[in-house]
């Protein structure tokens, strides 16, 4: 009897870690791959439904060093994409601080598709920001970067993560301009 009331005991046990799991802590690798898929197909919408770069803004890519400029697409809209409805994912943007109750997400790049918020002026050295983690992007993987930029985030924080700091550069570099 003892025996079967510690299979039962483990089972339970079991059973609630790998719910639990399958709701909210699934490994970092895990949680990584979901938002990867998840952006991939949103970076396709984006090369729909997105406008081409103006000429100026053409310009400025070839300037930054983007090998595909023509591929380049801005997509405006109400609210940049998140994957909100899945729970790992939400809690994990939370806590890296890139969603939340004050936190309003203007732009965002997915390969080359740069989703914008309406209502943000997309100005000469935001377009270079933008278009800084495109040649990121370009130079690696979306894969690289997100698992890269994640993982920078949470040892340094947002604003001094090494892929942001490098687009801050092209902020000021073309704010002179």
């Amino acid at each position: 009897m003892k025996n079967i009331i510690q299979i039962l005991i483990i089972a339970g046990i079991l059973s609630f870690h790998v719910q639990a799991t399958e709701k909210t802590n699934l490994p970092y690798e895990q949680l990584l791959m979901q938002y990867i898929q998840w952006a991939g197909g949103i970076e396709r919408e984006g090369a729909s439904i997105g406008k081409p770069l103006n000429q100026r803004d053409l310009m400025l890519a070839r300037e930054i060093g983007i090998e595909a400029p023509e591929k380049v697409r801005v997509i405006y809209v109400d609210e940049v994409p998140y994957p909100y409805e899945n729970p790992a994912l939400k809690a994990m943007g939370e806590s890296l601080g890139l969603i939340g109750a004050d936190i309003v997400n203007q732009a965002q790049v997915f390969g080359y598709s740069i989703y914008v918020r309406k209502d943000y002026e997309l100005d000469r050295p935001r377009m270079a920001h933008e278009l800084v983690h495109v040649l990121q992007i370009e130079r690696a993987s979306f894969a690289e970067v997100v698992t890269q930029h994640v993982s920078d985030m949470s040892k340094y924080s947002y604003e001094n993560a090494p892929l942001e700091v490098e687009a801050f550069k092209a902020n000021k570099k073309y704010a002179i301009k």
